[in-house]
């Protein structure tokens, strides 16, 4: 069983540089998302507490089983803590057999911020250069980057009520090509804005700017971190948009359709993607992608840097399951244990 530590997945991404990682992740959702009926899907595990959540997130082909294990803790930084940490197992469907287990704090990251950029590449307009991006959290860069792909940004626009997030964002990309501007305010953010991010953590009821000053043309990407009772949108932009999902089963418990009312989800990504269904269809229509993350996108990057790690060799081969000469007899591992010559008693 191989063992992925964010050392290794470092390895991985330098190697390669991380533009073409980007590329990589994005081609290998575009390629899952067009064989979405061959997986077999669930809404997430989650149990909630009052400080988060932690959730499963299963998913599987014919060939390959994965899930990630992932909390969702606003708090967490006052602790010193991330707000999000992640880990991920790929096993084999027809043994049963675990292949991997991965860091997923960064890979999460990565291709959350690749969803957007596939959002993008089906439903923004082609010319569109000015980014707003609300909330500049540790998700903020990566979506940047992302997006930078498919994305020919001149210009960011950013808000968070947390002015450290703002200034550690745009130290992060001070050296990057964008021209870098902070607002006030998410209203000040996207006043001429192309794309707009939503991307805050706050669990409840929100809406972070009116939905009248939306005008024909703008794509939003929300992908804030959702939860039953969590929204980011003024629910009149929800009717005035043409909206996009993921996966609709789990974005009605988690997504900005909580608060749709008066409208309708248009399509799930995957069916633009395949031809089933028309993305944005002209200039002046507002596209919304609402996006709450879903667990074929985990299965995606997770047997690519499976393949990566195996071509390139990075990695190491790690014994969590006895490897026994008998399959029946588990009990030999540990025959040769002798009694103590006394009963341990721990104490109390």
């Amino acid at each position: 069983m191989q063992l992925i530590d964010f050392h290794d997945l470092y390895r991985i991404v330098e190697s390669i540089g991380l533009k073409a990682f980007n590329q990589l992740v994005l081609e290998r959702l575009e390629s899952d998302f067009l064989r979405w009926p061959e997986f077999n899907k669930s809404p997430r595990h989650a149990t909630h507490n009052p400080m988060g959540v932690i959730e499963l997130m299963p998913c599987s082909d014919a060939e390959y089983y994965t899930f990630k294990y992932v909390n969702g803790h606003p708090g967490n930084p006052r602790l010193g803590k991330s707000s999000v940490v992640a880990i991920g197992v790929m096993s084999d469907v027809a043994t049963g057999y675990p292949l991997m287990i991965s860091e997923m704090t960064v890979l999460t990251a990565i291709r959350t911020a690749a969803v957007a950029a596939l959002g993008f590449k089906y439903l923004a307009r082609s010319d569109s250069a000015k980014l707003a991006l609300i909330g500049t959290g540790a998700q903020a860069e990566f979506l940047v980057h992302a997006l930078s792909v498919v994305m020919a940004i001149n210009e960011i626009s950013y808000f968070d009520i947390d002015t450290h997030a703002m200034h550690k964002f745009s130290r992060n990309l001070v050296d990057s090509e964008f021209v870098l501007i902070p607002a006030n305010s998410a209203t000040e953010a996207i006043a001429s804005a192309d794309v707009i991010v939503t991307a805050t953590a706050d669990k409840c009821r929100n809406q972070l700017f009116d939905a009248n000053l939306i005008g024909n043309g703008v794509h939003i990407h929300a992908m804030g971190g959702d939860c039953p009772g969590k929204t980011e949108l003024d629910p009149k932009l929800l009717v005035r948009s043409k909206m996009i999902v993921e996966y609709t089963d789990q974005t009605q418990a988690e997504g900005e359709i909580q608060n749709l009312s008066g409208g309708k989800v248009s399509a799930e990504l995957w069916e633009i993607i395949a031809g089933q269904k028309p993305g944005r269809i002209d200039d002046d229509e507002i596209t919304l992608f609402d996006a709450v993350g879903v667990a074929v996108e985990d299965f995606s990057v997770l047997k690519l840097v499976y393949d990566l790690a195996t071509d390139m060799e990075i990695g190491k081969n790690i014994e969590l399951i006895p490897n026994l000469a008998d399959p029946k007899d588990l009990f030999s591992v540990l025959s040769s244990v002798r009694t103590p010559p006394r009963l341990y008693r721990q104490s109390i």
